[in-house]
């Protein structure tokens, strides 16, 4: 099963942050926001389904979709049983174990500077849809 998130461009993306990346809620985004690659975004952690929260409480790998204007980018993470995804506008995709209330995913293998600057370059319209596909794996894997 898979669960999708629509988030659009913004003109202030750099996607440069090296260990994370972030969609969020919220319509603006500043210089200091270098780990956003998506505004606007139609959900954040409450909105999740309840499937997708157990299936990342389980601590499932996680394949995450990105996909712009005919590009995709393939992220690899993991859910952990500490994550309460509860931040009412911010989803974050850590490569650390960290958890907090934005954190998504732990573990993964890119952040926003990992992207292509053809595909970053394209968030960057305000006009750009963004599909953040999230799928996880029916094993438990355990990384914590």
């Amino acid at each position: 099963m898979s669960w999708v998130i629509v988030a659009r461009g913004h003109p202030e993306i750099t996607a440069r942050h090296r260990t994370t990346f972030m969609v969020t809620k919220d319509r603006e985004v500043g210089p200091m926001g270098d780990c956003i690659i998506a505004i606007g975004a139609d959900k954040a952690g409450p909105d999740l389904s309840s499937e997708l929260k157990h299936a990342i409480r389980a601590g499932r790998e996680l394949v995450i979709t990105l996909e712009v204007d005919g590009m995709a980018e393939k992220v690899h993470a993991f859910g952990h049983p500490s994550l309460v995804l509860s931040h009412p506008t911010d989803l974050v995709v850590r490569k650390s174990r960290f958890v907090c209330g934005r954190t998504l995913a732990v573990g993964a293998d890119k952040a926003a500077a990992d992207l292509r600057r053809k595909f970053v370059a394209a968030l960057r319209n305000p006009a750009t849809k963004l599909e953040l596909k999230i799928e996880a794996s029916a094993v438990h894997r355990a990384t914590y």
